[in-house]
């Protein structure tokens, strides 16, 4: 072959970093040495990978073609070496988890993988479902786990299991003890939601888009105890999953309101690029999923440990 892994392994560095030293870095190498792979990727082939701007590099079409499948070559290459290494493990595995999944749900099962597979290693990252969708399209992540919408050309989408929103409030509001809440009385009071670009506060936006602007919304918070905090507080009243409110609503520092005519219902998905390879480790880790949930039509049927 006129290439070597290492130079599809610079490439690779380079093209999600947007930077040679910050690519070098990464792969302890020296800058020189990281430049010169490249200059010679590029020459055997007679082809510009990048644009070259300055001192500052930025990915042409050429070089976007190539990622994903230089990607999936370098997946496939770690697998094999894996095998000949004579691993008990699935090697490494990049998961990106959207709040609600990443905090209840996720840590439990990576938890789990390792337990069975000891010899994998698994690199989380819980962000919103904005940055989670980036990061799969930029080839950053080889799963992505997510509870808003995507409909991204690129990207593979897989329902995992549906999941509801509950209005919720302190046992001690106004609103708690009261049966059929019209909508219409939501609005008159202060609200605690999560940022926009959540999965959560897009389906609030979506059932409450029409007469938000009438709405007093007090905080806005990028975590999901930290809501579930401010409201028990009595701050205001929240929306976010059930599945995150089990252990509040069994101790009763927090209660759902009884409010009529409103859907938030939503789905748990599974995300991938569609042009990159699906490693044994993520077929696994799937697997582990599916069985969390086999039988269950709810997030909140999950049997979580208690204090999660």
């Amino acid at each position: 072959m006129r290439y070597t892994l290492r130079q599809l392994e610079i490439f690779v560095a380079i093209s999600r970093l947007d930077s040679v030293s910050r690519a070098s870095e990464l792969l302890h190498l020296s800058q020189s040495a990281t430049s010169t792979s490249l200059g010679e990727l590029e020459r055997q082939f007679g082809l510009q990978l990048f644009d070259r701007i300055g001192k500052s590099l930025s990915i042409n079409e050429s070089g976007k073609k190539l990622l994903p499948k230089a990607i999936e070559l370098l997946d496939r290459a770690k697998e094999i070496e894996s095998e000949l290494s004579g691993l008990a493990g699935l090697g490494e595995i990049n998961i990106g988890a959207t709040l609600t999944i990443g905090n209840y749900l996720t840590n439990l099962l990576v938890a789990k993988f390792l337990q069975t597979y000891p010899g994998s290693n698994i690199k989380l990252q819980v962000q919103n479902t904005k940055t989670i969708i980036q990061k799969i399209i930029n080839n950053e992540l080889d799963l992505g786990m997510i509870e808003g919408d995507c409909d991204h050309p690129d990207i593979e989408v897989k329902p995992w299991i549906a999941d509801e929103l509950a209005i919720f409030s302190a046992p001690d509001h106004p609103l708690a003890k009261e049966k059929n809440i019209n909508i219409d009385e939501l609005y008159k009071h202060a609200w605690v939601l999560r940022e926009k670009g959540s999965g959560t506060r897009e389906t609030f936006d979506r059932v409450f888009a029409k007469n938000q602007k009438n709405m007093t919304i007090r905080l806005e918070l990028e975590h999901t105890e930290a809501i579930k905090r401010a409201v028990e507080s009595g701050i205001g009243i929240g929306c976010v999953s059930r599945l995150a409110l089990k252990d509040e609503f069994k101790r009763g520092n927090l209660v759902a309101l009884d409010v009529k005519n409103i859907k938030l219902d939503r789905y748990f998905y599974f995300l991938w690029p569609k042009s990159k390879y699906q490693a044994n480790g993520i077929k696994q880790f799937l697997i582990m999923c599916n069985d969390m949930t086999a039988g269950l039509e709810r997030s909140d049927q999950i049997n979580l440990p208690i204090g999660i």
